[in-house]
Parts: structure tokens; sequence; C-alpha cells
């Protein structure tokens, strides 16, 4: 059994950031990630083309900014780099292949009990601390929707979290069921290669563009109203694209901004593939009423055939998986209860990091909160037992 003060479970931006924070205050912590190597979103999980939607100014972690000579919008393989240069500079040492499988609080001790499996080794670990960050995020698990008839599909369907690239699908029939941001770059991806692409939009969604967003989040920095910037980026997409309507995406009856700040929803942001349903190089169908063998219909009553589909429908939460308690602060799904920005601090010692869905911005302002707490609570400790505070001596 390993004590410790601080245990981080997860090795994503969130995680590593959190540990960051903490090592400037020179806080001991242990990062656990149940992947073979840290970030595995972005290093495994991501397909080729992807870069970072919002400015890079919006997307650095605590205490290290991107290089001058950065793209606005990094690609994946940049923000890798980056996050590479991070973990050396703050010397994280994430300890990889190692899945939490239960946490709880001792009310006796008032610490945490952290059990977790070596994948590797095959052996399993205890760690006892008086801290526990849950920064697995949002986006820990693909999801894939109960759909009727999906297991007789003959061809192959996969979650958008697998999918790499359009090469093994040319001269196929491709389904991409969601038009969120993932949707839309892999089915704009497929269809640049050649393949027949298809696209679900299941639920009404706002199409902007990279640049339209950026007008958006410096409008905010500047304190002007949310209803003033959506209304804005609104009549600046309706000028871009037109009626997205008459391609089969109904515009919800919100903002953008509104939405995100309210429900974590992000728009979608174009990279292309508007032109392309425009060209009707892409098509677009409704929700998928049920799946026969190689045959899709759809809500509208269509028919289509297919080989293969791609799930761009989010992920879920997998907290609920290993975390006993913490009731006052993750609800029956695994997401927090309460609201940005308080969303980041439970009961005893409980924490959480990733979960505010507001991106990378979002984690930078969880992390350097959580530091800040945990560093206030040890040293208020430390008064009360009389122990001087070595870090200011």
């Amino acid at each position: 059994m390993e004590a410790v003060d601080v245990v981080i479970v997860g090795a994503g931006p969130a995680g590593l950031a959190t540990s960051a924070c903490l090592n400037r205050l020179s806080i001991p912590n242990i990062v656990l990630e149940r992947e073979d190597c840290y970030a595995s979103l972005w290093q495994k999980r991501a397909y080729d083309r992807l870069k970072l939607h919002l400015a890079k100014e919006y997307c650095e972690l605590p205490f290290m900014p991107f290089p001058s000579d950065a793209p606005t919008f990094v690609p994946r393989r940049g923000f890798i780099d980056y996050l590479h240069s991070y973990v050396s500079h703050f010397r994280i040492n994430p300890r990889c292949n190692t899945a939490v499988e239960s946490a709880y609080h001792d009310e006796e001790s008032g610490k945490w009990h952290i059990k977790a499996k070596k994948a590797d080794l095959n052996v399993h670990e205890e760690y006892v601390a008086k801290f526990l960050v849950v920064a697995t995020g949002e986006n820990s698990k693909g999801f894939i929707p109960e759909v009727s008839g999906l297991d007789s599909f003959g061809g192959e369907f996969i979650h958008s979290s697998k999918y790499e690239n359009s090469q093994k699908y040319k001269g196929k029939a491709v389904l991409v069921v969601g038009c969120g941001n993932s949707g839309m770059e892999i089915a704009y991806d497929l269809s640049n290669w050649g393949v027949k692409t298809s696209i679900v939009a299941r639920s009404p969604v706002h199409v902007l563009t990279t640049n339209i967003v950026y007008i958006g989040m410096r409008l905010l920095s500047y304190g002007v109203p949310c209803n003033i910037v959506d209304f804005i980026v609104v009549l600046l997409s309706k000028l871009q694209h037109g009626d997205i309507s008459n391609y089969g995406f109904p515009r919800p009856t919100r903002g953008p901004f509104y939405i995100k700040q309210r429900v974590g929803r992000t728009p979608t942001i174009d990279v292309g593939a508007v032109e392309k349903i425009r060209r009707k190089e892409v098509q677009v169908f409704p929700s998928i009423r049920g799946i026969q063998g190689s045959k899709i219909e759809f809500a509208n009553g269509e028919v289509k055939q297919f080989d293969a589909i791609i799930f761009a429908t989010g992920y879920k939460s997998t907290v609920r998986h290993w975390l006993k308690g913490g009731q006052d602060l993750f609800d029956g799904s695994g997401m927090p209860k309460l609201c940005f920005p308080n969303i980041w601090k439970g009961k005893n010692g409980l924490y959480c990091s990733g979960f505010a869905r507001r991106g990378l911005f979002g984690i930078s302002v969880d992390s350097q909160n959580i530091a800040k707490d945990i560093d206030l609570a040890l040293r208020s400790e430390r008064v009360l037992i009389g122990i001087p505070d070595a870090r200011v001596c």
C-alpha cells in the first residue's frame, strides 16, 4: 500500500494539468492511467486530420503557452508534441497500464483508498490519499446508441474514436451517424477520398466556422453579453452557409454560446463538409429507424444500403464504474451535479477536472482551482498540528 497526498485518476490533459499545478506547489501526487500512454484520446483515438477547433490561446494548459510559431489552430500532431513538452517540463510521471477498479472514502481514517490493477504485470496495487482527483473526463468511453437491427448489420460498424483515415473505405458506401464536430469532419474526410458518404443529422445543430467561433470567443472575452454574441455569430453563419435547414440541418432556437454555457453542447465547426453537402457529394438523412442486413431504413422512410457505419455519437463517463460514494459531486451517469464554475469540488477531498464541458480552457481553470484548494487545505492542516511549512521556510 502506497500513501501519498493526492491521487489523480486519468492522464489526459485534465490529469496532466492538475499534476503540473500540484508539482509547482511541491505537493506529492500520483497519476494513474488505464491506457499504455498519457493523453490516449489524442495519441491513439483521434483521426489523422484532427485540429484543435479553438484558437491556441483558448487551448493552453496552465503555465505553458504554445510556441509562438505554432499555427492558430493547432493540428493533432502539434498538440501531442505540446503535451510531451508539458509532461517533461513539469516532471509528470503517469503510471500507465494502471486501471482503477475501486475508490472509496474511509470515514475513520479520513482518507481515500484506491485499488488498481497493473495490466502489464497482472498485479493489484493499493493507494491511500488525502485527496482524490477524478480526471477521467466526460470522454472516457465511446458511446454507440441502441439501434434496432444493428446486430444484423453485415458490414463494419465502429465508434468514431476508432477512425483513423479514409483509406480502407475507398469505393465503399459509408454512413456517418452524428453531425457534431467528429461526424462532420469524418464525413468531409471520407468524401475527399472518393468514398460514397452519407451522414445522419439526429438533432438541431449550429454550424459555424473556426473564424466565426474565434470572433465569438473574443467578443465574450471583452464582456459583450452572450445573447448579442449569439445574434452576431448566427448572422455570420447564415451569411456564410445560408439556411442550413435546406440541407437537412435544423438550427436550434437558442444561440450556440448560450447552449454551450447551459448544457455544454459545442456548435459544429465546419471544415468544408457543408460545401460537400451543398454539392450533393455528401447525402444527409434523418435518424435511423432500423437496420436489416446491409440495408438501413431512415425516419423519412428511405432505405439505403451501406458497407460501413461510423458512429460519431459522443462519449460517456465511466466514473460510476469504480467510484464508491461521491454522490455530492457526481450524478448516476458519472457527470458532475454542479454547474460551472463551481463544478470541481466535492466533499471529503474529492475533486474533478475535465468535466466542465468547456474544453481545454475549462480544464485549465479546474486544475488551477484544485491545486490551490489542496494547497490551502494542507497548509491549514500543518498550522493546526503545529508543523512549519517547509515550502515557505
